[in-house]
């Protein structure tokens, strides 16, 4: 089976414009190819499957919490594939050390992980198919407005996804890269 197919479009270009913010990280980069520690570790890959450790300023004042997400558009499905989202994280959290998609101890009061298409509640490390394009790993940090975004721990991450459709204040990304 071939997956030629074209080059999805940067999926933040399809919602409302908002504002930036500064997001930063010693682990990924734009445009740069990610680590093994970041990549899965099935599949033949052997990568350590750790999140990024990640910084953000300069955010709004009226934020009330933050969701951290991590999104392939690239994956061969229509819908792309959500690696990672972390929701409810208070506002004075600015930093996430690496590999704090692991699990929910460490994380502030409040704050939880949903499934990713992995079907597990944790980041889930780079993992595209042999042979293809290099895929786009969106890193994004969103301001939002309400301290309690509405969903659960049973809400899928294209659910959230919408509510921040009407709640983000701001938003900071970061792409870096991966193929094998």
């Amino acid at each position: 089976m071939s997956l030629d197919r074209p080059v999805p479009q940067d999926p933040y270009r399809k919602l409302p414009e908002v504002p930036t913010f500064a997001l930063t990280s010693p682990d990924i980069a734009d445009g740069q190819r990610l680590d093994k520690g970041f990549i899965h570790f099935s599949a033949g890959l052997h990568g350590g499957n750790q999140s990024p450790e990640l910084a953000w300023s300069g955010f709004p004042d009226q934020t009330k919490s933050f969701v951290v997400s991590c999104f392939d558009p690239d994956a061969p499905t229509p819908s792309g594939f959500w690696h990672w989202t972390l929701v409810d994280l208070p506002p004075e959290t600015t930093h996430l050390p690496r590999d704090s998609g692991a699990g929910e101890s460490g994380l502030p009061a409040g704050a939880f992980h949903i499934r990713n298409d992995n079907g597990t509640s944790d980041y889930a490390g780079a993992a595209p198919p042999p042979g293809d394009f290099p895929h786009r790993y969106f890193f994004v940090v969103h301001a939002v407005d309400v301290s309690n975004l509405g969903v659960d721990r049973a809400a899928s991450a294209a659910a959230v996804a919408f509510n921040l459709a009407f709640h983000t204040l701001a938003r900071a990304i970061i792409v870096p890269e991966y193929s094998y």
